[in-house]
């Protein structure tokens, strides 16, 4: 008979003393804890993780400490906004029966910003759009009722979803337009910019149907110089940057969208060093000190409206001047904080990282954070 070697002698007295060490280990408790009341100070970082698309997510993260808190599921190309005082999140998103094939369901979902549970769903058309989760591509009217959804099928529709019912209301045809931007004064209206330069304003009933349609003279030339389409609001003003480097001050509070005011944020010597806006977000307006903030790259050309910003710039709306400029931080996206004195956050395209920002007396980065997210694009504060 063999005798067993020291060495698989070692094994079992390990193996056996393994089991025993195991078998003390009280059992596991599973626990929830729930997250810190929400600061001025909280974001919501939209990621599509392109990668695996069908598992897109908001990440819930401390915008003091940079700690991550949580996440929200968002299924396939969800679109997500916050609701107007922020307790909830309303997300617009795609399912399939069996994963990534099947019958496709689009639904509607609330879920609580205190606790990143899901509230409410209910199912809408088919047709929301699976794009970049832009600013506007979902949005509430200004008294919460009725949620707006962009619609791409690919021809341009709205679904208008009654929140407090939690019902789908309508469809509304909006063709060769896209992006919804709310009125502040009228809660049930909305407009949307067209192809063909002009502005789209609908208003609706109570039901959610369309009551009118009202399109507006020719605001901006689609071909020669674009506008970005996402806008910063200040009561029914609608500030719009344009590839060139133009804003154009629209409001949207009337039955027909009307310009208020334009001018250039560049000057000649910008122009000759070919700076123009870029990025995803690239806008973020303080209500309180009536600024604008815009990322900027020098060297701009013909597809070079995403790029991130080489710097920051800092414009007081009153008198229509630049009057700051600040490192970039590779910034594709801008949010401002919600407070009287707010922080800027900006997102690294490059990176993944934010970076904080004080905004007073001049607009100037401070703490850098850990990476975040695989391909995200859209921030909110709560």
């Amino acid at each position: 008979m063999k005798r067993s070697s020291p060495l698989f002698l070692c094994g079992l007295l390990l193996l056996s003393s393994t089991f025993q060490a195991n078998a003390e280990l009280p059992p596991e408790k599973l626990t929830v804890a729930e997250m810190a009341p929400a600061t001025p100070h909280r974001l919501y970082l939209t990621d599509l993780a392109l990668g695996h698309a069908i598992d897109g997510r908001i990440h819930v993260i401390d915008g003091d400490n940079f700690n991550y808190l949580g996440l929200i599921s968002t299924g396939l190309f969800g679109l997500n906004t916050l609701s107007r005082d922020s307790s909830e999140m309303y997300v617009a998103t795609t399912y399939y029966e069996k994963r990534n094939r099947g019958r496709r369901f689009d639904q509607f979902e609330v879920y609580d910003t205190k606790t990143l549970n899901l509230l409410a769903e209910v199912e809408i058309p088919a047709k929301h759009a699976q794009a970049l989760p832009y600013k506007g591509t979902i949005a509430s009217g200004s008294d919460g009722r009725f949620v707006f959804i962009q619609n791409a099928t690919p021809a341009s529709s709205i679904t208008i979803v009654d929140r407090p019912a939690m019902r789908f209301a309508a469809e509304i045809e909006t063709p060769g337009c896209w992006i919804i931007l709310p009125a502040a004064s009228n809660a049930q209206r909305f407009s949307t910019l067209c192809g063909d330069g002009t502005i789209l304003t609908i208003t609706l009933d109570d039901k959610g149907n369309a009551k009118t349609q009202n399109r507006s003279p020719k605001l901006f030339d689609a071909e020669k110089d674009p506008l970005f389409v996402q806008a910063e609001r200040l009561g029914d003003s609608y500030y719009f940057v344009s590839y060139d480097g133009n804003l154009k001050q629209i409001n949207l509070g009337g039955d027909t969208a009307a310009l208020e005011a334009e001018w250039s944020l560049v000057d000649d010597t910008d122009k000759a060093a070919q700076w123009k806006p870029g990025g995803y977000q690239l806008t973020a307006i303080d209500p309180q000190s009536n600024r604008l903030y815009v990322g900027m790259h020098e060297g701009a050309r013909n597809g070079s409206h995403k790029w991130p910003a080489k710097e920051i710039w800092t414009f007081d709306l009153s008198s229509k001047k630049r009057i700051g400029r600040a490192p970039g931080s590779n910034a594709i996206a801008l949010v401002l904080t919600k407070e009287k004195k707010p922080l800027l956050y900006a997102y690294d395209g490059m990176t993944a990282e934010f970076v904080r920002y004080d905004t007073l007396p001049v607009l100037t980065p401070g703490q850098r954070s850990a990476p975040f997210g695989e391909f995200a694009a859209l921030i909110e504060t709560h």
